[in-house]
């Protein structure tokens, strides 16, 4: 046989003997796949449903969609004035605010206050604190009167929320309407009072996600201990406890 047909029929045998260690390797590793997935644990069942309740109606949704917010997104069709919102504050509310928003008992003070905000004890009232007067709204609305809250219409709650507003002279024509429209336009004094959560920033020396655990600083210097001030009791001055 020449040179040249021995290397043939040499190449010739190490093709067949590579054709059944192919196949072995590939049924091996297709039974490998296969115990894989069979360890892999099964995916939990759906829950069962337990055939209470349905979806929410559209006007049952909208029932409860009474959140208004700081841009007076969310304001309900209505109107009210300072005027029509005074008989209804006496009626309503005077119980627990008093007749002039100046709080009864330990019940929150309304009026006032404005200008006392850098005082030892400011008078934090709508009028002397709150930043948007959507919010007095969207307060009374969904919280007031104490004990029978939702049961305003959206009228009655701008003739309060202008009343409150009166009291205060953010608002001071008492025939002016409050509604849907205006109520977010309605400049607060203490408006400029607020800004945005900077903590990312003002702060940011403390947002760190590996902290200081040990060594971090001097150590604390102990100025008193709570056994000399007979705060902590010995055992045997300390009561018996069963």
């Amino acid at each position: 046989m020449s040179r040249s047909l021995s290397l043939i029929a040499g190449l010739a045998v190490v093709a067949i003997a590579a054709v059944p260690l192919t196949q072995a390797i590939a049924e091996k590793a297709t039974a490998k796949a296969s115990k894989a997935v069979a360890t892999q644990p099964a995916p939990p069942p759906a829950p069962a449903k337990l055939g209470l309740g349905r979806p929410a109606l559209p006007d049952e949704i909208h029932a409860w969609d009474t959140d208004v917010r700081p841009d007076g997104v969310g304001l309900p069709p209505g109107k009210g004035t300072a005027k029509q919102g005074d008989s209804l504050f006496q009626e309503k509310c005077s119980t627990c605010h008093g007749e002039f928003g100046e709080g009864v008992g330990r019940y929150p003070v309304l009026s006032g206050g404005v200008g006392t905000l850098k005082a030892d004890r400011p008078d934090k009232t709508v009028g002397s604190y709150w930043p948007d007067a959507t919010t007095v709204y969207d307060y009374i609305r969904r919280a007031m009167p104490f004990g029978n809250a939702r049961s305003l219409s959206a009228d009655e709650a701008y003739a309060l929320t202008a009343y409150i507003l009166s009291m205060s002279d953010v608002i001071k024509d008492p025939d002016f309407e409050l509604n849907q429209d205006n109520l977010a336009k309605v400049k607060m004094p203490n408006a400029g009072g607020f800004y945005d959560d900077d903590r990312d920033v003002a702060e940011k020396q403390f947002w760190n996600k590996s902290p200081c655990m040990k060594d971090c600083g001097p150590a604390p210097k102990v100025i008193g201990r709570a056994i000399s001030v007979d705060v902590t009791p010995d055992d045997k001055a300390g009561p018996k406890v069963d």
